[in-house]
């Protein structure tokens, strides 16, 4: 790698340390999969996301102070105060609506939402005062969600009841003040009325505005009240409702965490807020290299392996010590850049046409210019899944993780 090549990585580097406010990045040892042999390698290449870079500076035996210095910036990234607790006993299952949205790629329904956080219901002395189906207070605890996320959804999820007929409505309100027995009605607003017709799958209400509140008042939290009504009858209470509020006797634990009630919130953290609103372009490949797809393929020269092309880099969250209390995925293959940019400039090597300038300014006069650095072009997203120090489940996208493609900048 030629000098100029190691002067751009190590600004690079600086800019790292920048975005973390740390000075402990520095060139590591890193486990390096997929290479012959396995060994250990130094990495040359600054990495394409700063998070990788961290990820893999926590891999490498690092003083304790710079370890602890870069798990807590870490955590910050991930919108944790702290390192989750080790659990002692199993953690609580995952929530079917959230390995769904992990399946579905972080694809979330709010637009602009980049993090879901799912709740249940916290069982309070207050759940007394509802015996009947048909009328039930469901209270979520949302304190832990930072106070830099915005709610950009907020839905609330229940199970339907089987062998129910009947044609009924669902009103949703958010407790604004709870009443007095015997003094003051409580003050509620609405926030969603749903029609309920017998059939399978699940119900959503719309809970947006209350969750708005509760981030911004989390002293008045007070609550959901869910009604369920009879249609037909011209709003007098169900019967027998559609939906599922409570626990029957004959279930178990684990039976009831599977068919209770869930609020699914979706939130903007300040990071994604600020790439969103400043337009920030995503690096992309050269429309010239989209082209020629599969070229680099068919080179099998030594020179062609000794070109610019992305290389392996698996990042292993047990190396880490976070497999506790990441879900998933357990890894992922980050990738990097690395390789020469030769004379002339391939198209394959998606080199801008200041690149290819440069290149060729370098190859007539190398003191005059260096060539062109092999560097990240394209950059993908993940998708993971943890527990929070509060054990709610959460699934965060994150943005620039994944090296895609590589050229010559």
């Amino acid at each position: 790698m030629s000098s100029d090549c190691r002067r751009v990585r190590s600004q690079q580097l600086k800019t790292i340390r920048s975005f973390f406010s740390l000075d402990i990045f520095r060139a590591t040892h890193i486990k390096y999969y997929g290479i012959k042999g396995g060994s250990r390698r130094i990495m040359r290449g600054a990495c394409a996301c700063a998070v990788v870079c961290a990820l893999v500076a926590l891999c490498a035996a690092l003083e304790p102070e710079a370890r602890a210095a870069a798990e807590r910036q870490l955590l910050t990234l991930l919108g944790l105060p702290r390192r989750p607790a080790r659990l002692r006993s199993a953690p609580p299952p995952v929530p079917r609506a959230m390995r769904l949205l992990y399946e579905a790629q972080g694809a979330l329904p709010a637009p602009a939402a980049n993090t879901a956080r799912s709740f249940h219901h916290t069982p309070t002395e207050l759940d007394r005062r509802f015996p009947a189906d048909h009328r039930f207070r469901l209270y979520f605890n949302v304190s832990a969600v930072p106070s830099d996320e915005i709610a950009r959804g907020a839905e609330l999820t229940l199970q339907r009841s089987h062998n129910v007929t009947g044609a009924q409505r669902l009103l949703l309100y958010d407790i604004v003040r709870p009443g007095r027995r015997g003094r003051s009605d409580p003050i509620l607003r609405l926030l969603d009325s749903v029609p309920l017709r017998a059939g399978d799958g699940v119900v959503k209400a719309d809970a947006l505005s209350a969750a708005r509140r509760w981030l911004s008042e989390p002293q008045h939290n007070h609550g959901l009240l869910v009604k369920v009504l009879d249609e037909d009858a011209k709003g007098v209470p169900a019967q027998s409702p559609h939906v599922r509020v409570r626990r029957r006797a004959t279930e178990q634990e684990e039976q009831w965490r599977a068919l209770q009630p869930l609020l699914l919130l979706y939130t903007e953290d300040a990071r994604a807020r600020a790439a969103r609103e400043s337009g920030e372009s995503r690096l992309t490949r050269n429309k010239r290299a989209a082209a020629r797809r599969g070229h680099r393929a068919h080179h099998r020269r030594k020179e062609a392996r000794e070109i610019c092309q992305r290389r392996p880099l698996f990042v292993d969250f047990a190396d880490v010590g976070w497999s506790d209390w990441i879900v998933a995925p357990h890894g992922y293959d980050a990738y990097y850049c690395q390789g020469a940019c030769p004379f002339p400039l391939p198209d394959h090597l998606n080199g801008t046409n200041h690149a290819i300038v440069q290149t060729l300014v370098n190859s007539v006069n190398p003191a005059a210019v260096p060539k062109a650095c092999c560097v990240p072009t394209q950059l993908s997203p993940i998708s993971m899944l943890y527990m929070d120090e509060v054990n709610n489940v959460v699934l965060k996208n994150y943005q620039d993780m994944m090296v895609v493609g590589c050229g010559c900048r």
